[in-house]
């Protein structure tokens, strides 16, 4: 099973509830801004730890309080594209993408000159981010994922501040991201146009 979640996390006045069971390789978490889904990606990531439950991708245990299991972020393989691109200013787009490539003993699922073409993004190797558009910085953005050698690509929001041509070529590689490897993606969003357009489970939170 790809996905295998069930977690609660307080967050102030409120406890987010998360359960999902699912063998797609691409599911999508959907539900308004400000209910909890970027916590839930942070849970899986690593970067902050559920209150209960366990969270199981592609058949690995990356958290279990019963069994007082939590993996190191450093260690699930989480490639992380946020809303904010939080690409570095001062590298150019070959040294941020380069800066992802953490390969583990695992071998490498894509090389620079597949990941680069993949995103249509072979012509920006020697520019900097502030010279880029949105959508340009935000493909940037998932090929550093990818060269992360991710065990589970997470995608928050990845078509925010973008307008419908650039999201639409977004949603496209989140496509071929789906036929071409067998890596598991997790895609939030609160618009429901983007789910219909990828055609993919889709679970909420309680």
């Amino acid at each position: 099973m790809s996905f295998d979640i069930q977690i609660t996390k307080r967050l102030g006045d409120c406890t987010v509830e998360c359960v999902m069971q699912s063998d797609a390789q691409l599911v999508a978490l959907v539900g308004p801004s400000g209910q909890g889904k970027s916590s839930v990606l942070n849970c899986i990531a690593g970067l902050i730890r559920p209150d209960s439950g366990h969270i199981i991708v592609g058949g690995h245990t990356l958290f279990d309080a019963k069994r007082q299991i939590d993996i190191p972020t450093k260690l699930r393989g989480c490639g992380y594209v946020f809303q904010e691109n939080r690409l570095f200013p001062h590298l150019t787009v070959e040294q941020n993408l380069r800066y992802g490539d953490n390969r583990n003993s695992e071998p490498a699922q894509h090389t620079l000159a597949e990941i680069t073409d993949l995103l249509n993004i072979c012509a920006l190797l020697d520019r900097k981010p502030a010279t880029l558009s949105g959508g340009e910085q935000r493909r940037v953005a998932i090929g550093r994922a990818l060269m992360s050698n991710p065990s589970i690509v997470l995608l928050d929001e990845p078509l925010t501040s973008l307008d419908r041509d650039r999201g639409e070529t977004i949603l496209t590689i989140v496509d071929q991201l789906r036929r071409e490897t067998d890596t598991p993606i997790m895609y939030v969003t609160h618009q429901m146009a983007e789910i219909e357009r990828l055609a993919c489970p889709t679970f909420t939170l309680s």
